[in-house]
């Protein structure tokens, strides 16, 4: 109200209303001095005497007022002011500005130094930088890589209960000095045999008078179904330990698996030597125990895995100790020691990881990873997978994962694994053992499939674990309470900034689609850069300085979700909401889309959604935390509850992430040439980016210099796109981080329907294994000649090639041919007769044959001329499931060459048997034969860069038409 000079001041007005809040009415449509009272329906009151006016109204009313405002003090007009001590009564004009610091107030020694016109001073941002680094660097990364003490033979006196990881080694070295360990060569079939055999039977005698350990070695044949193949198996070996109490009548049994087969010129150290190791010393402790089990154990130490899974079938279907076996601990190797991590539980059985809560020692568990090992995200399969399916037994899954550029290659040798994986190991498996084969649900495990569970460790301290069920009621509750909080925290933001609650929400609406703009900017960024590099010939520059990646994908991630925000407050810089609220609004709206996602998530049933719902509790907390303190409303001082409740998750997903990136980058050398790596490492990178920073980013917009602080991002990418077009960013490494290939000395020979040759033709046959492999073009023997199988996969089964099992089926079009002279093949070579051909009725017809030659074979069956393939001798999965020919037979044999015997059944529905009526390829291979290498193809082979590793061995292919 405005008084004449000299006029009395009339008592104040009454109080306003105690749910009112002062406000000022920016609408830039409406009256400029509309100073008045928000009820609950959000209209502004004006106050008694009090003109508002349009624009043009207050300029003009300032002119002619002007004269009167520069008279004395006694003749100026006062603007009355209720007096009171209520902070949300006050004038809004100085509320809204007491949100800053005023004109005379001087900040303190703390604010000099970090805050310069309430933004943090721009050369504390590579401080920050530099804390999380340290976090990843200092606490993320060692919890990966940690390591318990190992124990020496010297104190197995002091630790007779205990497991010794130095007698573990020298059992693993036992092993690997017989060579390569593959299926019916005589390091596998008689070499660990006699090893595995000797050292159980010598524990026998040696072991406690209250156990009893038996000892079978099962010879088994067999066949199913395993990925489009048919898996035959002929005489493949088991070495089957069995610890039980004395005396015990107990039929519910736990079951531990490993193998002892290794792949063609691999020692097998890490893949799966070690874990045999392991379950060797596990055996010889339980045995010397005094302290008694109360079921039995079944230690199955299989000899036929890499084929793939033949001797875990063997086992769970004919074994007589196998129908007892109630629960499962499966050990493997995708690596070369580290922690074993459990990527595998049940399915729908919670009580197993209720023991591994209980028992486990030094917890490595992801539910993450066990939803991608599912969906086949990992290129690798585990006998776990006969178990479940073949057995319906339940159990656990774990694996070495560290160190995967070594794992088929070889350069898997045994020194190269640290001790103290074993140790870690077998403290893990002596302790789990002996809580599950003690477990009540042995008795009827049925009785506890009770659903998915979701688990994984923190930092290797302790394992989180829950029921599924459980995890979707925490993840509803958690993303609901986190969206009240938002709109509480919404709500707070428009009374104390004096802004409409409507116009704080259009706000919000706004940023959030910034947000979600940032998001998407940096990711089609990142995927651009993984496209680019992929075109220019440049994938997998990480694959050995993974450290890349950061500069590579991370930082133009970085980049996309901070600049669109930058760009939106430098636009919209005259919005009278103070700079530090804009940036609570950008949280919160990249906490309201996380919170939404993590719904999205859980409704599609997807465990691994906990990840995202624990990026939104943290951030509620600090959020709550601001709130009650009044720290929101602070233009700086919020973001140290912000930044220190961000430290436990950014330390957990960095140790997790680690973790994630140390498994899946040496994956990517085995990916196969139809995969762009790049790709997948860019996709993973902005999860990752997500999960980590995706609460620090938007805290830059709070220093100086923000656009230029955010640029210096992009100037990372550059310049380490830069490095990876030098010789830094070449993938390979000799020995540590090699290129794979399969290398084939092979001859093929085709006939046509009259048994003439119609092609016949040696080459080297080379199966790639990543993108990369025209790095070795300029060093391979006559590499300019090589051939792509692209024309003959279009006129020949199987484009003429012998491939070894599915998965080269499934890569058979990028394969190479390069003519080379004739390979010497064994004397075993594959031979196919028949021995019957008969006519079943007019339209069937029976071929009864015979299959021999060496211990890996491949049949491919190519019903001709109308002709269908009715029945055969083999497993009948593919005909009742309508596959579509060729039909893939896999076959091989350990310590009995026996010819194959089988019968074939056609159906032509014209009766013309004339004409031909199949084509049948036989494919042999002699993968442990080494004399049969001829000078030229040793050449070849040493023709190889030191940075490759060929895997190689002759093999042959022929077909014929009946």
């Amino acid at each position: 109200m405005w008084l004449p000079a000299g006029a009395p001041i009339p008592p104040p007005p009454p109080p306003p209303p105690a749910d009112a809040a002062a406000v000022v009415d920016e609408d830039p449509d409406g009256p400029l001095c509309c100073v008045g009272l928000v009820d609950d329906d959000d209209e502004c009151e004006p106050m008694t005497g009090l003109v508002c006016a349009k624009p043009v109204t207050v300029v003009v009313e300032f002119v002619l007022l002007l004269p009167v405002l520069t008279m004395s003090d006694k003749n100026i007009r006062r603007r009355v002011i209720t007096p009171t001590s209520d902070p949300q009564n006050t004038d809004p004009l100085l509320r809204q500005r007491g949100s800053t610091h005023g004109d005379d107030e001087q900040p303190n020694a703390c604010e000099r130094a970090f805050i310069e016109r309430h933004k943090i001073k721009w050369y504390w941002a590579p401080a920050l930088f530099a804390f999380w680094l340290f976090l990843y660097c200092a606490i993320s990364i060692p919890a990966c890589h940690q390591l318990p003490r190992p124990l020496t033979i010297a104190e197995e006196a002091k630790y007779p209960e205990r497991f010794i990881a130095e007698r573990a080694e020298k059992n693993l070295q036992s092993l690997v000095e017989l060579g390569p360990r593959v299926v019916g060569s005589k390091q596998n079939e008689m070499g660990a045999v006699k090893i595995l055999s000797t050292r159980m039977n010598k524990w026998r005698t040696d072991s406690s008078p209250i156990h009893d350990i038996e000892v079978d070695i099962q010879v088994a044949s067999g066949a199913y179904v395993h990925w489009s193949m048919v898996n035959m198996y002929q005489s493949i070996q088991n070495i089957v330990v069995k610890v039980s109490p004395k005396g015990t009548n107990s039929t519910n049994y736990l079951l531990v698996n490993s193998h002892y087969d290794s792949v063609p010129a691999g020692p097998g150290a890490g893949d799966d030597g070690a874990m045999v190791a392991n379950m060797m010393e596990v055996i010889r402790v339980l045995g010397k125990s005094k302290i008694p089990l109360k079921n039995p154990v079944v230690f199955l130490f299989n000899g036929a895995e890499e084929n793939p899974l033949q001797a875990s079938h063997a086992f769970i279907t004919q074994h007589k100790w196998a129908k007892n076996c109630k629960a499962l601990i499966n050990l493997d190797s995708a690596g070369s020691g580290g922690r074993e991590i459990l990527f595998q539980s049940g399915p729908n059985h919670p009580w197993l990881m209720k023991s591994y809560r209980r028992a486990i020692k030094h917890p490595y568990a992801s539910t993450m990873a066990e939803e991608m090992f599912q969906h086949n995200f990992i290129p690798s399969d585990t006998d776990f997978r006969i178990f479940r399916d073949h057995g319906a037994v339940p159990g656990l899954d774990m694996a070495y994962q560290y160190n995967g550029y070594v794992y088929h290659t070889s350069f898997d040798r045994a020194e190269i694994i640290p001790r103290g994986s074993f140790q870690n190991t077998g403290d893990n498996l002596l302790s789990l053992v002996r809580e599950i084969s003690s477990a009540p649900e042995l008795d009827d495990t049925s009785k506890y499939s009770e659903g998915h569970t979701v688990y994984f460790d923190v930092m290797g301290w302790f394992l989180v674990f829950y029921t599924e069920v459980e995890g979707i009621i925490l993840n509803v509750i958690v993303s609901l309470a986190t969206l009240g909080v938002l709109a509480y925290a919404i709500k707070l933001m428009s009374v104390s900034s004096g802004i409409k609650l409507e116009k704080i929400l259009r706000r919000l609406l706004h940023t959030f689609g910034v947000q979600v703009l940032a998001v998407v900017a940096g990711a089609a960024l990142t995927l651009f850069i993984a496209v680019f590099l992929d075109l220019v010939h440049l994938p997998l520059s990480w694959f050995t300085h993974s450290w890349l990646i950061l500069g590579l994908y991370f930082c133009p991630f970085f980049f996309g979700m901070a600049i669109v925000p930058a760009l939106y407050f430098h636009y919209t810089k005259d919005d009278k909401l103070p700079l530090g609220q804009r940036v609570q609004l950008l949280l919160h709206s990249h906490c309201l889309f996380l919170a939404l996602l993590t719904l999205v998530l859980t409704i599609c049933g997807i465990r691994s959604a906990f990840v995202l719902m624990l990026t939104c509790l943290f951030y509620t907390m600090a959020l709550i935390i601001n709130l009650a303190t009044k720290l929101h409303t602070k233009d700086v001082a919020w973001v140290i509850t912000h930044i220190a409740c961000g430290v436990p998750p950014f330390v957990f997903f960095a140790y997790f992430s680690h973790g994630f990136f140390v498994t899946f980058i040496p994956m990517f050398g085995r990916f196969g040439q139809n995969v762009n790596p790049d790709l997948v490492v860019a996709v993973f990178s902005v999860a990752v980016g997500l999960l980590t920073c995706g609460f620090i980013i938007p805290t830059l917009h709070l220093f100086r210099k923000s656009k230029t602080i955010i640029c210096v991002l992009l100037g990372i990418a550059v310049f380490c796109m830069i490095l990876a077009v030098t010789p830094l960013g070449f993938p390979y490494r000799p020995e540590t981080s090699v290129q794979r290939f399969a290398v084939l000395h092979a001859k093929r020979t085709f006939h046509d329907a009259s048994n003439n040759v119609r092609r016949q033709e040696s080459g080297y046959f080379i199966m790639p294994q990543d993108r990369r492999t025209y790095s070795v073009k300029h060093n391979v023997i006559n590499m300019t000649l090589a051939q792509s199988a692209h024309e003959d996969c279009l006129k020949e089964t199987m484009c003429g090639l012998p491939l070894h099992n599915q998965r080269w089926h499934k890569t058979r079009e990028n394969s190479l041919w390069i003519p080379a002279s004739e390979p010497k093949l064994g004397k075993n070579l594959p031979t196919v007769k028949i021995v019957s051909k008969k006519e079943i009725s007019s339209t069937k017809i029976r071929y009864d044959m015979t299959l021999s030659g060496p211990d890996h074979m491949t049949l491919f069956i190519q019903p001709l001329e109308g002709a269908k393939v009715s029945g055969w001798s083999f497993h009948q999965a593919p005909l009742r499931l309508g596959w579509q020919p060729p039909f893939f037979i896999y076959f091989s044999w350990g310590i009995n060459d026996d010819p194959l015997n089988f019968w074939l059944e056609f159906e032509k529905p014209s009766g013309d048997w004339k004409k031909s009526t199949f084509e049948l390829g036989v494919g042999g291979h002699w993968t442990h034969e080494r004399e049969l290498f001829t000078d030229d193809f040793k050449k070849f082979l040493n023709s190889f860069p030191k940075y490759a590793d060929a895997v190689p061995w002759p093999a042959s292919y022929e077909t014929w038409i009946y």
